[in-house]
């Protein structure tokens, strides 16, 4: 287990002192995340499981998360920007590194510079890498995104159909993957994932054969006609809901602990916070929490009247946040 403090807080000889001095304290559980990769790799197994580091792994740190994923045997990791697969590169100088967001206008040089592959979203894109790898003699790996229905990244169907044709590109570089990513798959009965398979499997079809991706990590949950050769997760991976209903078989990995600076008794009929957002219907205590939106916690987060915010705990026992007061 790792702790991720404000500055104030920072391990070290004076940590009493932070301990004391620090309203609220964020803990980064590595021993979790390596749990939750166990558990993901052994649900898509024998399709490998990589990891989604994009967003500095999701806000938690990826200079902590991509070496201890890295250490559990995780040897594929994908990132959204060419900055982060920079960091990420000096981080694990030997894993293989895909960048969701595709081949920029010259960028080719720095994703050869760096043993970086991109994830290729355009027939444009695909004709530059191949003349690329032309140039340079060399046949550059990188994968293929096909858009199956999500209308966001990726080959259109004309477009496979289309690129299809010009086969003399595929002899130019290494086709590394093919993949596709899912729109529903956090409701497992929804009738669209089903459809964006039998559409991932029409399409690559057209292409020179390659590993297959489509799961992330909803995907995976829906069973093994998901999961290919490679399984994508991001969010199970830091403890976060997979699917919109139902139990998560994946452990916590961050969790924040504030100070609880007041306790006070509340009559019914009173309300709290600003803009009087929650009235109280019974006669209650409430306790006045040393966190806020300086801590990630969000002002959109409060609830107000007949609604039900996300709760906090103390100990083991529940109970509701009701407004924001800062």
């Amino acid at each position: 287990m790792t702790d991720a403090r404000p500055p104030s807080a920072a391990r070290g000889p004076g940590d009493a002192e932070a301990e004391a001095t620090a309203s609220a304290i964020l803990t980064i559980d590595l021993d979790a995340l390596i749990t939750n990769f166990g558990r993901l790799a052994g649900l898509s197994a024998p399709a490998e499981c990589a990891a989604v580091v994009k967003a500095d792994a999701y806000g938690l740190g990826v200079a902590a998360v991509a070496p201890a994923l890295a250490r559990a045997g995780c040897k594929t990791f994908f990132v959204a920007t060419l900055g982060e697969a920079s960091e990420l590169r000096a981080l694990l100088p030997h894993a293989t590194i895909y960048v969701f967001g595709g081949l920029l206008e010259g960028t080719a040089p720095f994703y050869r510079q760096h043993s970086l592959r991109p994830v290729l979203n355009s027939p444009e894109e695909i004709k530059e890498w191949a003349a690329f790898s032309v140039a340079s003699r060399m046949r550059l790996p990188a994968a293929i995104h096909i858009d199956s229905g999500m209308n966001r990244l990726g080959l259109s169907a004309a477009d496979v159909e289309a690129i299809a044709l010009a086969g003399d590109v595929f002899g130019a570089f290494e086709l590394a993957l093919v993949m596709s990513h899912l729109a529903c798959a956090d409701e497992p009965e929804h009738p669209k994932s089903e459809a964006q398979r039998q559409t991932f499997d029409i399409l690559r079809r057209k292409l020179p054969k390659a590993l297959a991706s489509l799961a992330n990590s909803a995907g995976i949950l829906l069973g093994r006609h998901y999961h290919y050769d490679l399984v994508r997760p991001g969010i199970a991976l830091y403890g976060g809901k997979a699917r919109r209903n139902g139990e998560e078989p994946f452990a916590p990995v961050l969790h924040l602990a504030g100070r609880i600076l007041q306790v006070r008794d509340v009559a019914a009929g009173e309300t709290v916070g600003y803009g009087a957002t929650r009235t109280v219907r019974r006669p209650s205590r409430i306790a006045i929490l040393a966190v806020g939106y300086a801590d990630g916690v969000f002002r959109a987060l409060s609830a107000g009247d007949d609604k039900e915010g996300f709760r906090v705990y103390l100990g083991s026992h529940s109970a509701p946040r009701l407004v924001r007061t800062s």
